[in-house]
């Protein structure tokens, strides 16, 4: 087996994550590959947004307006989690999918190739070193948050990727068999 397919088998999301974050450089060509999603029609569906420094306090205060507009009993330990979840990796990149009318690409499909793209930033930060978490969540689908991120109304969240360098081991995950998940026609 090549050593990319061997790496693409054991690629899984951190548990946990700590500085350093990626370099604007390294940030740079992870971006590239992700730029080579799937894309009919070229299109260009995608477009990220990054968050850092401080600004990861600000947008956990949004995240935390936000839990409270949708679930106004929200307890305080749900309060905390929403305010401190973009603490968690020292860089946050939103990945939105720019929604366009076209009569050969719906926009199911377009938000397909965005999700494309999430994942090609999260092998991307993998091959250069790092790692990162896929996350979604009540938050990822908030037009509220949208709005407070700035996106359009033809924009939407696909997700948040959570990027840094793993803490600790990556976790152990068993082999899934093949036949359990392909069948012929």
């Amino acid at each position: 087996m090549n050593d990319t397919l061997r790496f693409l088998q054991q690629r899984n999301s951190a548990a946990k994550l700590t500085e350093p974050a990626p370099s604007p450089e390294q940030m740079e060509e992870i971006f590239r590959a992700a730029l080579r999603a799937p894309d009919h029609a070229w299109l260009r569906p995608w477009r990220f947004i990054t968050i850092t420094g401080a600004r990861r306090a600000a947008f956990g205060e949004l995240l935390e307006r936000a839990l409270v507009e949708r679930t106004p009993d929200a307890d305080d330990a749900a309060r905390t989690k929403a305010r401190n979840a973009p603490l968690r990796a020292p860089l946050l990149v939103v990945v939105v999918a720019r929604l366009q009318e076209h009569p050969k690409v719906p926009p199911q499909e377009q938000r397909y190739s965005a999700a494309c793209a999430a994942h090609a930033l999260l092998l991307a930060a993998e091959a250069s070193g790092f790692a990162g978490i896929w996350r979604t969540g009540g938050a990822a689908f908030d037009r509220a948050v949208m709005t407070g991120l700035g996106l359009a109304g033809h924009e939407e969240t696909v997700g948040f990727v959570y990027i840094g360098t793993r803490d600790g081991g990556a976790k152990s995950i068993p082999q899934l068999a093949t036949a359990d998940f392909v069948s012929a026609w």
